[in-house]
């Protein structure tokens, strides 16, 4: 999808600091918020919400560190409507003073025990007191969305008569739809004539469906935290809304597009939140393609499959492997590392990938390569002197490990079985009594590495082997089972010996 022509300039309004903090779990340090706060300047936002003064000295300390910074964007203060939260952000220096109170009748009742005439009058004084300081003022009736709309519009005015510079609407508990949103933004924009701005809450999931409606009926500010951080289930996810008004919208931020990958990385190590791996824009999954239909389409023309051009966002495109994969996805992304499988190593890299998928295993870059190398190593086709037909292993409590292994040499069917201390080396043993057979072929090293984490985690074993006159060969392979994966490695550095030798025409 190409950029549309943008119009219209959309303020965003950071509150990851504030707002963003109270997600349970989440407390950041002096350093963290400070880092964020130059984090978000060099993203491009408009407003930070650096946080709320008046909860803690902690806090202002916080909040002084910030404005001292001399950041682009306006820093601003929460402040509840009385002169002692607003003091206490004047006194750390901020741009703007953000005031809010309680409108909706549960609130006003339950939260603040106020009448409604007391909620307008402390919402009017503490307006005129941010401005009679010089500082700009952001007003918001909390609770907006479940307040009665002519008392709402009355505090509204009254906020307006008293000076405001911002509308700020919240969706305090994330009730509103789309439609309803649009409609509230609408019937405010008769009384007021200031900017109007949005607060979203995501407790319905529709934080930022709702922040593009309030856009699209007239508001020009919305309030957005990184990753959708906030209390509950989160404000709306400024990546979100910030691509979406700029590729849906015919919208414009301040907002560098190429830094929000960044910036959300960023704010989910600080947080310790975790971005969910699906989550749109900055999620690891965002631009990750793994069915075969997918990866052919955007190998040739992302457009098909992608709306959005991962680099827009700072992203990379990511061809996955998987059970779904195709073998164009596989083969575009290990050419993208370097590697040039020839059709038919690529067709049993595909194979093996697809076999991982089948058992429910997330098949990793690390399994790829693992099993890619091994592949790569193998002796296939034709070539191959000695071939695996059949294996049995026993072992257990007080059971000696027992192998039995069937192989095809030169063309004929050979069966042994052999003991060992462990499963592994009971194999590995038969294996070699039947090879000896044709040249006596000794296991030199033998190294084990699990490439990925948990009990179904890919193995890789790599091999040496050496023959009687001193030729030593490298060999290795990537299984799930580690017998299988000893096997595998075993008899395709056998088939190299052998295959060596013949070449210099040494082998019996």
């Amino acid at each position: 999808m190409e950029t549309q022509l943008s119009t219209t300039p959309i303020r965003i309004f950071d509150t990851t600091l504030r707002d963003g903090e109270q997600s349970p779990g989440v407390s950041l340090t002096v350093d963290d918020k400070i880092e964020i706060a130059r984090q978000l300047s060099l993203l491009g936002v408009d407003t930070i919400e650096a946080g709320f003064p008046s909860s803690s000295e902690g806090e202002k300390k916080v909040i002084k560190s910030i404005v001292k910074a001399k950041l682009e964007p306006e820093i601003c203060g929460l402040s509840r409507a009385n002169k002692g939260d607003v003091d206490a952000a004047i006194d750390c220096n901020v741009d703007a003073v953000h005031v809010f109170i309680p409108t909706s009748p549960v609130q006003m009742k339950y939260a603040v025990n106020m009448t409604p005439e007391q909620v307008i009058s402390a919402a009017a004084d503490s307006v005129a007191y941010v401005k009679k300081h010089g500082l700009t003022c952001e007003f918001s009736p909390m609770d907006a969305s479940r307040s009665e709309l002519p008392f709402l519009k009355e505090v509204c005015k009254a906020a307006q008569d008293a000076g405001m510079d911002r509308l700020n609407v919240p969706d305090t508990v994330g009730i509103m739809t789309p439609k309803t949103m649009a409609t509230l933004i609408e019937d405010l924009k008769t009384v007021v004539t200031v900017p109007v701005s949005v607060h979203c809450h995501d407790d319905f999931g529709m934080a930022v469906a709702n922040s593009l409606a309030a856009v699209e009926a007239g508001a020009t500010q919305v309030h957005c935290t990184v990753n959708g951080l906030g209390e509950r289930a989160g404000n709306a996810s400024l990546e979100e809304v910030v691509v979406a008004l700029h590729m849906l919208c015919n919208c414009t931020t301040g907002v560098n597009l190429k830094l929000l990958y960044s910036t959300s990385r960023m704010v989910s190590a600080l947080s310790g939140i975790a971005v969910q791996a699906n989550k749109a824009i900055v999620g690891e999954n965002a631009f990750a393609h793994e069915s075969g239909i997918h990866t052919r389409g955007v190998t040739e023309k992302p457009l098909t499959f992608e709306p959005i051009a991962p680099e827009l966002v700072g992203r990379t495109r990511k061809l996955v492997a998987g059970k779904l994969a195709g073998t164009r996805g596989i083969k575009a992304e290990l050419e993208e590392i370097g590697i040039h499988p020839t059709d038919e190593q690529l067709k049993e890299i595909v194979q093996r990938v697809k076999e991982l998928g089948d058992k429910g295993k997330m098949v990793t870059d690390a399994d790829l390569l693992a099993l890619t190398s091994a592949v790569l190593g193998e002796v296939i086709g034709e070539e191959k002197i000695v071939d695996l037909c059949d294996l049995a292993v026993m072992t257990g409590v007080k059971v000696l490990p027992t192998a039995s292994v069937r192989l095809v040499l030169d063309g004929k069917e050979y069966v042994a079985a052999e003991t060992g201390v462990g499963p592994v080396d009971a194999v590995l043993k038969s294996i070699q009594s039947l090879t000896n057979n044709l040249e006596k072929i000794r296991l030199k090293e033998y190294r084990l590495e699990a490439i990925t984490g948990g009990s179904n985690a890919v193995a890789e074993v790599v091999i040496k082997v050496e023959d009687d006159k001193g030729n030593v060969v490298s060999a290795r392979a990537a299984r799930e089972d580690i017998v299988m994966a000893s096997v595998e490695a075993m008899i395709n550095g056998i088939n190299k010996c052998l295959i060596k030798n013949r070449k210099q025409g040494t082998t019996k």
